[in-house]
């Protein structure tokens, strides 16, 4: 089964291009560089029993429930949520070490303070990985990590309801071409990181899991030092069912691990 959604991907450009997060200090406020509204067509996962796999696609799909309640600004919830993902990495993935570092709650409403990325891209570039390596384990640690193989993986979660509206869509990587991707600066107040976006091609092709529930789960590679492709996604401007008023909320989580 397919739907259409429309996403907004990336422009090349001759110079180099950069979001702004927090902007002027403003928490949530984003500068963001020129994006071009696409129609697409999205193949739904759920149709077929999800078979898209990890290891041939980059994404899975899983049923994961969760202990948490409630992932409130508090942070009461991350050890519990953190001692989850790990068992989830290690399982799905084979992982021999976890580290997650970041959570972001996602709530699709004008005065949210982090709302759903509605541009196609994927978190890091090579040189951002390697850079974000060394900020989260040292010089040293990180050296003996790039020493064998690391990955870094997201895990996404939809939060109090299942999704009617902006769910989280997929590129395959096999579809996508090595010109497609485009190096953009990420600016912080206190850092600078590199992502990768992504420019349209019409033999993109996108899949989704349609009305996922807090019981399951996504998890994508963003990146793989020996190669497993980094995936693209995006929220998609599209709604399940018209009548359904429920806002999309969502915790992404940022995960480093070692194989």
């Amino acid at each position: 089964m397919t739907r259409t959604a429309t996403v907004n991907y990336h422009v090349h450009k001759l110079e180099r291009q950069a979001f702004t997060l927090d902007a002027g200090g403003v928490l949530g406020n984003l500068i963001s560089p020129e994006l071009a509204p696409t129609e697409v067509t999205v193949f739904d996962e759920r149709a077929v029993g999800a078979e898209t796999r990890f290891e041939d696609a980059s994404v899975g799909f899983v049923e994961y429930p969760t202990q948490v309640k409630s992932f409130a600004g508090d942070q009461k919830w991350q050890a519990t949520y953190d001692a989850e993902l790990t068992k989830l990495l290690i399982n799905e993935v084979c992982a021999q070490e976890v580290i997650i570092f970041d959570h972001t709650v996602r709530v699709d409403d004008p005065n949210a303070e982090r709302k759903p990325a509605r541009n196609v891209h994927s978190d890091y570039s090579s040189d951002g990985a390697k850079k974000r390596l060394i900020d989260i384990l040292g010089t040293d640690k990180a050296a003996e990590w790039s020493d064998g193989r690391y990955a870094f993986i997201n895990v996404w979660r939809p939060v109090d309801a299942p999704i009617n509206s902006a769910p989280l869509g997929f590129v395959l990587p096999e579809s996508v071409a090595d010109e497609d991707w485009i190096l953009l600066d990420l600016i912080y107040p206190d850092r600078k990181g590199q992502i990768m976006g992504l420019a349209a091609n019409p033999d993109h092709e996108w899949i989704y899991m349609s009305k996922m529930t807090p019981d399951e789960v996504a998890y994508f590679n963003i990146f793989d030092s020996h190669g497993r492709p980094s995936i693209a996604h995006s929220a998609l401007e599209m709604i399940e069912d018209p009548s359904v008023l429920s806002i999309r909320k969502s915790v992404e989580s940022r995960t480093l691990v070692r194989y």
